[in-house]
């Protein structure tokens, strides 16, 4: 098995408290740290998920986090893949233990973000497809949004009662958790009277921008033992996949698909290939599933991982909500973290907070929303220009 061990999982509470994200990172980090019962000096290698935003130390996050905790001499990486860039840097640093090159290896991510909805960099740039769609199109992130709800509305009959649904799951799950920027349950109705950003889509419906942390640290498995941790948390498989040509679903950043007149599409979309991938390098299924951590940047958006994860059918993801299988409590709970809709995007952060979300779900620590008996989890999320990923942890 090429699995590694999770030692520690920390978390610095998301909001809008005007922290830089060296700050979080490091709170992050040291919080982890505290949790696997490590010294900063015995970490081998710093993964850092990179951020855009944050001026040139967040390009070099690894250095950046490195120095914000005290030189020491440690292997450093700077990773970025969009939304997907912790799961890129968890895989990053299970390829450096795998490959012998740390036996322990700290990665953390943190963002610091802007008000209002994210926007490409600054300056003149007509071969980057994220600068255009805003140049050409206007298209904002809900706009898109809105447009994968409106899909699901078509072709599978989803009604915005339906995505008011997922908020008020993802709500209740995040009153119970302490680091969750949002702890407060709605209703269906406070939902239906929020403001419509991008049409069937309101203000409820879509996660907001947040600054926060979140870091692990990961080991291999003869170094857990050796350090009081026999029956670790393990990852099992960390995907990285890329879509397949012709690409037949509007998907951020592009702004047209790829055409299918010469190609037939590949039997599986981008999303569901994310999964899928996981699955196989961990021997694993949909049906092996405690419980999951998916990327509901908005709530229409979390119907469609129920299906690209393998949970239902296409087009069945609404039918699973109404039957309250994937709320606290249910068959397969989604998101008992409370997901980006009670936390908001700390886009190199989020992916890392799944998997701690994960962790502390499958030992068992994980308070008012833990899942009973939780043995194991995975992550999904999607990250700009075709970066997929996903994480399957088991305890």
């Amino acid at each position: 098995m090429n699995d590694i061990a999770v030692l520690g999982a920390g978390m610095h509470p998301w909001g809008k408290g005007g922290r830089s994200f060296v700050s979080c990172g490091t709170a992050a980090a040291r919080a982890a740290l505290a949790d696997a019962g490590l010294e900063w000096p015995a970490i081998d290698s710093v993964v850092g998920a990179d951020t855009m935003r944050c001026g040139y130390p967040g390009y070099v996050a690894g250095a950046t986090f490195a120095q914000a905790l005290g030189r020491q001499g440690a292997r450093v990486t700077s990773v970025y893949a969009a939304c997907a860039s912790g799961a890129q840097a968890v895989g990053t640093a299970r390829a450096q233990i795998l490959a012998g090159l740390a036996d322990v290896v700290l990665v953390v991510g943190a963002d610091s973000t802007p008000k209002g909805f994210l926007a490409p960099a600054g300056g003149e740039r007509p071969g980057d497809p994220d600068w255009l769609r805003f140049r050409v199109l206007g298209a904002t992130n809900p706009a898109y949004f809105a447009l994968h709800a409106r899909r699901r509305m078509a072709l599978y009959g989803d009604t915005a009662e339906d995505f008011a649904r997922v908020k008020v799951k993802n709500a209740a799950a995040g009153a119970l958790n302490p680091l969750a920027r949002y702890r407060r349950r709605v209703t269906a109705e406070e939902v239906a009277a929020s403001a419509v950003v991008a049409d069937p889509l309101r203000l409820l419906d879509i996660c907001a921008t947040s600054d926060g942390g979140a870091a692990l640290v990961l080991s291999g498995m003869e170094f857990a033992r050796r350090h009081g941790h026999p029956e670790p948390v393990r990852i099992w498989a960390v995907s990285a996949v890329s879509p397949t040509y012709p690409k037949a679903v509007l998907d951020l950043p592009d702004i047209a698909t790829d055409s299918a007149a010469a190609v037939s599409p590949a039997p599986h979309a981008f999303r569901a290939s994310i999964a899928r991938a996981a699955y196989e390098e961990a021997g694993t299924g949909p049906e092996d599933l405690s419980l999951a951590e998916v990327y509901d940047l908005s709530t229409a958006l979390e119907l469609e991982w129920y299906e690209d994860i393998g949970l239902c059918p296409p087009g069945e993801g609404a039918k699973l909500l109404r039957e309250g299988a994937t709320a606290l409590g249910g068959r397969l709970p989604v998101n008992t973290s409370g997901g980006l809709g009670s936390f908001g995007e700390a886009v190199p952060a989020q992916a890392i907070a799944q998997v701690c979300e994960l962790t502390w779900q499958l030992r068992g620590t994980a308070g008012a929303r833990q899942v009973p008996g939780a043995r194991a989890g995975i992550t999904a999320n999607q990250g700009l220009f075709g970066h997929g990923s996903a994480v399957v942890a088991v305890r």
